[in-house]
Parts: C-alpha cells; structure tokens; sequence
C-alpha cells in the first residue's frame, strides 16, 4: 500500500505529517512512502533524512496525490478554490488521515464526499486508553499551553519568579488560567516552572484535582447544571451559571498579571468569556493571552492572529501554534498518526473498520456520504 505525504500549503503551517522516524516503522510494516519535495523542510526534516528512512521524493504533487492509496496530513486536504487541489488530485476510495477539523473546514468535507474519500479525522479520535497514542489534538494542545505562557511572559513587562535581590524582593507574577483541558494544564505547569503564583478554573469541578496536582490553586461556582460534555470536553453553561462565572472570571482576571484562556465548547468553537468591561478592570501592563483564538477566542477585544492593546492590557491571540515548533510538533503528530495507521494494518495495508469504535468516532466521509453526525448537523444548519 503506498503512503503519501504532501507539503502543507496552509499559511504559516510549517509541520509535516510523518518524520523519517515513522517513516522507518511502516516500511517496515511493508509500506510504500512517497514524500513531496520539500515537505519537511521547514520543520526541520531535509529531504536527505526522508531518503535515509526508505521514503521516496515525488516533486509533482498531483502526481504523489494520484499514485497515493493513503495520504496523512497536518490540516485539512485544499480543495479547488485554494488553488492548489490535492483533493481532486486523490483518487476515489483513497484513504486521508490528518487533522480536518471537520466543523472549521466544512467545504473540504462537501469536497471529500463528493470525491469518496474515506477521510479519518485525527482530533475526532475518541478520548480513550486505547486510543492515546493516537490523539493529536492532544499532542498539539501540550505544546500550545507550553508556548502560550512563554508568550505571556516575553510580553509582560515584569519577572515571572519571586526574586530576591540586593535591591529587595521582587513579588512573584499572578497568572489566571482559564480551562483545564491539555491545554489549559500544560499552561499551569509551564507557568508554575517559570515561578509564578498560578490561579486556574473550569466549568467542569471533577478537574479540580488535576489543577491542584500541577501546582494552581483552583477557583470555581458550584454550578446548578453539569458543564461536562463527556470525553475530556465542556458544554455550555445554563444562563445562570453564566453570569455567576463571568462575575468569578472578572474578579480573578482583576487581580492578575497574565490570564491565560483555553476554553473550547466541544473542542472546536471559543465561547466569549472576557468582555471589554473586564478587561478594563484590569492592571496596566497586564497580559491576556488568547489559545482559544483559532476558535474565534475567549476575549470579546481579540484579533485571531494579531496582537492588540486595549487601556494598557496587551491582548495577545496567536493561531496555530504548534506550527511555531515545528520539529517536536511533526515528531508527535507523526507518532500520533502512525500508532493510528499501526494499529489498522493487517497484511501490509491499512484496513477500514466500520466496527471498530475508534474508527467510528473518526471517520468523517466514507463512500461518497458525511457520516459524522456533528459534521453532518452543521453542514446542514448551513444549508438551512
């Protein structure tokens, strides 16, 4: 069965699906690979490695998308009206795996279908023992909370750890973390390694000790209506238990020097849970940083993917951060993507499962048909 691995055309995406790591374990497993020309270079993988680790170069990438039965991608496979259509490229009944994003990347899905492609989105992986190895959208949130803080803490116009000095002591920074998702806990852990006093909340109480087990000390309302969605995720809250957060959130973030917001409802869509009155509220030269921006972002004053200030308070809301860590984001995405081809490989090909629930809770087009139920629901609240 041959593998193909197409550059990223996304802007400013700089990861490559599979590192020659990975490449070596599933030629080993009887595979064929084919990398495009280039793939791997900004991520620090050179073309040179690929050959060493039994990959074949193609620099034509309707031609590596023709020849290919399995294609494994970062983002979402572009479609005709980007310019550059790797999905007309691919023939019918060829397999992709990667991170679609399906409920963001809605054209692409219609596109996939219509060309029936058995497309796998990676961040749909149930959130299982089983499926650990295989879950990406937890890989890329671990480095997205790491690089977040250390944004926070470049732009912050003080030190993070407590300092004594010939001069006195220096007070250590207040950072408020908001969610305790991957994300959201990574952010404390980095935060608390750098030596600032960390506060953190989420909707969901059962991650409480999760909070205190990385080194914050929680906050939170005792919620009237349960805000857990199941599988690691959080749900919207009732309008009561709205109000009271906000109230909690605007309190914490007066008193902070950095707040770090993480919050996704589902996964996928930022709700707004600082307003403009908030951030008001807030000390000059403190630091909002916004890891919810790539859903639309927690702060009502962000700007997904610019910098902004706002009465003294510097917002930021970078996108696709583990883009700007390329090497080790490739390096987990590509062993995140090969534990899933791994464990589907049975005498030298990748096999579909419609059984399987790992399988299941992935597969987003097959046969022609979105079989994603929430993929599905959306496209057709689109249409409607």
């Amino acid at each position: 069965m041959r593998i193909a691995v197409p550059k990223e055309s996304a802007a400013g995406e700089r990861r490559v699906a599979l590192v020659p790591e990975s490449c070596k374990k599933l030629v080993q497993l009887g595979y064929e690979i084919a990398i495009e020309s280039g793939a791997g270079d900004a991520a620090g993988y050179p073309d040179a490695s690929f050959r060493e680790a039994g990959a074949a170069l193609e620099p034509a990438p309707a031609a590596l998308l023709d020849a290919a039965e399995l294609v494994l991608k970062v983002t979402a496979p572009a479609t005709a009206a980007t310019g550059r259509d790797e999905i007309g490229a691919m023939r019918p009944g060829t397999i992709y795996v990667g991170s679609l994003m399906p409920l963001r990347n809605l054209d692409a899905v219609r596109a996939l279908a219509v060309r029936k492609i058995t497309a796998f989105s990676t961040d749909a992986i149930p959130r299982t023992t089983r499926a650990q190895a295989m879950d990406t959208l937890s890989s890329m949130a671990n480095i997205s909370g790491y690089k977040g803080v250390l944004l926070g803490a470049v732009q912050l116009d003080r030190y993070f750890p407590m300092l004594m000095t010939a001069a006195g002591m220096v007070r250590p920074a207040k950072v408020f973390v908001i969610g305790a998702g991957v994300a959201g806990l990574q952010a404390i852990a980095t935060a608390r390694r750098l030596g600032a006093h960390v506060t953190a909340t989420d909707v969901r109480p059962e991650v409480k000790e999760q909070i205190e087990s990385v080194g914050a000390k929680y906050v939170g309302i005792e919620l009237k209506e349960s805000a857990t969605a199941g599988g690691g995720y959080a749900k919207e809250l009732s309008e009561e238990d709205r109000q009271r957060q906000s109230q909690l959130l605007a309190e914490e973030c007066a008193q902070s020097d950095v707040v770090v917001t993480t919050a996704l409802i589902g996964g996928v869509f930022a709700p707004r849970l600082i307003t403009a009155q908030t951030v008001q509220t807030m000390k000059p030269g403190s630091v909002i940083v916004d890891l919810a921006a790539d859903g639309g972002g927690n702060c009502e004053l962000s700007r997904p993917g610019e910098t902004v200030a706002a009465g003294g308070v510097t917002i930021l809301a970078p996108l696709n951060l583990p883009a700007t860590m390329a090497f080790d984001a490739s390096l987990l995405f590509s062993r995140n993507v090969t534990a899933f081809v791994q464990a589907f490989t049975k005498d030298k090909a990748f096999h579909v499962d419609l059984d399987d629930d790992i399988q299941k809770g992935a597969l987003i087009t097959y046969n022609g048909d979105v079989v994603h139920q929430r993929t599905r629901d959306a496209l057709e609240k689109v249409r409607a």
